[in-house]
């Protein structure tokens, strides 16, 4: 008798707790642990409680630390990896030696189509569509300094360096990296490649093979 009294109370138990789990059908019910199923939503923009958020990773009162930006090292999907030389003279000496990772895959259809809508959008302004310091702010006068990267300097320089350049900025020129990505200030690079000259290269005359001679004029009278 006890044990089917025993028995009954453990069936009332579970009922009790189901319904009081389930209030409704638009109600989710008892929630063990809410802190686990609903976290704390924060929008990218908008204003943090200071009660509850702080930039401040040594924060005496124990909120939340968040700074919205990514973790050191992250990422994104599609990006190509970070570039971690500092910006500085030693950062700047180093580049020299970083390879296009785009270099592989030579631009062509739409990626040479969109390189070269980049690279007009940013840098021709000053460095002109032929990239010979021809840009409208350039030969307005009003910013000297401008580089013609048709130029030895520019031929002889690595796409590292420039990378370097177009990421941190050089001279007067500010930084792109805000508005160009890794992989854009690549093909940028490989866009300017493009508008560089190429060098001809001669092929030297057999040995043995006489030089042609300059076509002399007929003096002789004719009869």
């Amino acid at each position: 008798m006890k044990q089917v009294t025993y028995l009954t109370t453990i069936v009332f138990a579970v009922i009790a707790v189901t319904m009081i789990g389930c209030d409704g059908k638009r109600d989710p019910g008892k929630v063990y642990m809410p802190d686990m199923a609903y976290g704390r939503a924060v929008e990218t923009y908008a204003m943090l409680n200071d009660t509850v958020f702080t930039e401040n990773p040594n924060d005496p009162k124990h909120r939340i630390y968040y700074n919205r930006m990514p973790v050191n090292g992250t990422v994104a999907i599609g990006e190509l990896p970070a570039y971690n030389l500092t910006n500085d003279s030693t950062g700047y000496k180093l580049s020299s030696a970083v390879v296009n990772p785009l270099a592989a895959t030579p631009l062509s259809g739409a990626d040479s189509v969109e390189a070269g809508r980049l690279y007009n959008i940013n840098c021709g302004i000053c460095h002109g569509a032929d990239a010979k310091a021809s840009g409208p702010l350039a030969v307005s006068g009003k910013i000297g300094g401008v580089a013609n990267l048709t130029s030895g300097v520019y031929l002889s320089m690595t796409d590292g360096t420039m990378f370097h350049s177009i990421t941190y900025g050089k001279g007067l020129m500010g930084s792109y990296a805000s508005q160009l990505n890794r992989k854009q200030r690549w093909q940028v690079i490989q866009y300017v490649r493009t508008l560089q000259p190429k060098a001809v290269a001669t092929a030297a005359a057999p040995a043995g093979t006489a030089k042609p001679t300059a076509a002399v004029a007929d003096t002789t009278k004719k009869i």
